[in-house]
């Protein structure tokens, strides 16, 4: 099988696309049989990784999966001991592993909403189940004894969404690039009394970590949800928000010269638009920028077979190494867990029991979800194929390159080679 219809089949795409990007990035560049290596290189980090974790290159599909199940497992009790046993679904738990994780990731700075905007917004419109909740008559009363980040957090999980989008978010409109400001990177252990109203998106989010682009501010819910490899999950998330926020932080501060636009395209930022409109593929090569994972909703959604790359996939990468990292500043912490590095773009087909060829992917994000499932053959996938993508056009250029072409080219939505 030629090394196009390889890398289409992985992607579940049109060869005919592999073969254009191949043209025509072979002629912008120079390189020749970069698909060729690509499928080389998968298939060489494929038969080490697979020696690693104990199976045979001509394994099934099922032992491989959980070969690398048990892998997580294994790395996740790893990193549990190393730490010295932390108890997540407390406060001081999460704070434990948030400074560890803050301290392997590296990024600190960003360029974020003054607090003194965001105490205004509150003050204008009032979170009255927060306060019902916290038992305060006033938000100026409320900010006297709690965190103005904590606050915001919970908005989140204890308003309906209805009244964040369609009220409290509506203030965002009039932002200008004044009302932003350079500062540290907070990362949050919220208290312990946001479990019981936290419960209901824990579930749905399958995670007790999110994050505030706006405001620069990565929190933690101490709730343990009772699986297996979910310190390994949490320290993941926690690195991937650490290298999302830098990033579009860097692009607030790009659209901030343009104050008549500043406010549309905060929002737009925030709202996680994608172009929904097929390009062009003549002689340039056409690519969407997509910052969400499409497949999420829909795993036919069509803009996941065109070309495109993806940001979430550039955080991940960053994530693996963070992971390298932490062998350096955690006492005891195995080396083990580095088998996980540049993987996140590694997969391919492998028989079943029935003898169907069936797409394992080697990537730890999509791993570690799959545990979500308890065991059962859920496919994640489309970490993997995203990352891929993104080899893809790494292949040709390089990784600066990728952050930049995506960065770049955000809210636009595409771009041409």
């Amino acid at each position: 099988m030629k090394a196009t219809e390889k890398i289409a089949k992985i992607l579940r795409t049109d060869k005919d696309f592999i073969s254009h990007i191949e043209e025509r990035f072979s002629a912008v560049t120079g390189k020749q049989k970069v698909m060729e290596a690509v499928v080389a290189e998968n298939e060489e980090r494929i038969r080490n990784s697979s020696l690693a974790i104990g199976v045979s290159r001509n394994a099934g599909a099922r032992d491989v999966y959980d070969a690398l199940i048990s892998k997580v497992e294994a790395d996740d009790h790893k990193i549990f001991e190393a730490l010295k046993r932390p108890q997540w679904y407390t406060q001081e738990g999460c704070k434990k592993v948030l400074e560890v994780a803050k301290e392997a990731a590296g990024t600190n700075h960003g360029f974020f909403l003054k607090k003194e905007k965001a105490i205004e917004f509150l003050k204008k419109e009032p979170p009255q189940n927060i306060l019902k909740q916290l038992g305060y008559a006033t938000v100026e009363e409320m900010l006297k004894k709690e965190d103005l980040f904590e606050v915001y957090s919970a908005l989140r999980f204890v308003e309906g969404s209805e009244w964040l989008n369609k009220v409290f978010f509506k203030q965002y409109e009039n932002l200008t690039p004044d009302d932003f400001e350079e500062r540290a990177i907070v990362v949050q252990a919220l208290s312990e009394k946001w479990k019981e109203t936290a419960e209901g998106f824990v579930v749905k989010k399958k995670h007790n970590i999110s994050h505030l682009k706006e405001l620069g501010v990565v929190f933690v819910i101490p709730v343990a949800l009772g699986m297996s490899g979910e310190l390994l999950r949490m320290l993941g998330l926690i690195f991937h928000y650490l290298h999302e926020i830098p990033f579009y932080s860097g692009i607030f501060k790009t659209i901030a010269r343009e104050e008549e636009t500043f406010a549309q395209n905060l929002i737009s930022l925030l709202r996680g638009d994608v172009l929904d409109e097929r390009l062009p593929q003549g002689k340039i090569s056409s690519w969407l920028v997509v910052q969400q994972y499409l497949a999420k909703e829909d795993d036919h959604e069509w803009r996941l077979f065109v070309p495109h790359i993806n940001p979430e996939a550039i955080h991940w990468f960053k994530t693996s190494q963070d992971f390298v990292r932490l062998s350096a500043i955690v006492d005891g912490f195995s080396e083990d867990v580095a088998f996980w590095h540049d993987l996140d773009w590694v997969g391919d087909y492998f028989r079943d029991e029935l003898g169907n060829d069936v797409l394992v992917s080697f990537n730890l994000v999509d791993t570690v979800m799959s545990l979500v499932k308890e065991k059962e053959m859920v496919k994640y996938l489309y970490h993997h194929q995203e990352a891929l993508w993104n080899k893809i056009f790494t292949a040709y250029f390089d990784f600066e390159t990728l952050e930049r072409y995506a960065s770049e080219n955000l809210l636009k939505g595409s771009f041409q080679i």
